[in-house]
């Protein structure tokens, strides 16, 4: 995986990334937003767009966020509640459209507070 979207997403979804992804592999869940580990080209343009910082190149990710690493790669690889079987690699996140499903530790987390940036969908 390179690039992580860690806790500052959860419950803001922003999704000024998913509009400068060039290869479509930012997905939605229910809370937060996961970027794909194989369709990710490591190109970096969604890390300086996140308004909440909340996207880290997998070496650069801080001691408290390295637990997102394995919860966004569950996201595509686990069967998840409420959906039956793992995501896998669908090929483009638009076509998809949101998933009504979280990786374990973000569905794990309590709702998270504060302002959500401004960003109509």
């Amino acid at each position: 995986m390179a690039y992580v979207i860690g806790q500052p997403c959860v419950d803001v979804m922003d999704r000024a990334c998913v509009d400068e992804c060039p290869v479509d592999c930012i997905y939605e869940g229910a809370r937060s937003l996961y970027i794909h580990p194989d369709e990710c080209v490591d190109c970096g343009a969604c890390e300086p767009v996140c308004p909440v910082e909340a996207i880290y190149y997998e070496d650069d990710l801080p001691n408290d966020l390295r637990p997102y690493l394995a919860d966004n790669e569950a996201f595509f690889v686990q069967a998840l509640p409420g959906r039956d079987a793992p995501l896998g690699s669908p090929g483009g996140a638009a076509k998809l459209g949101a998933v009504d499903a979280d990786a374990p530790l973000v569905a794990s987390l309590p709702p998270q507070g504060g302002e959500k940036p401004d960003n109509p969908r």
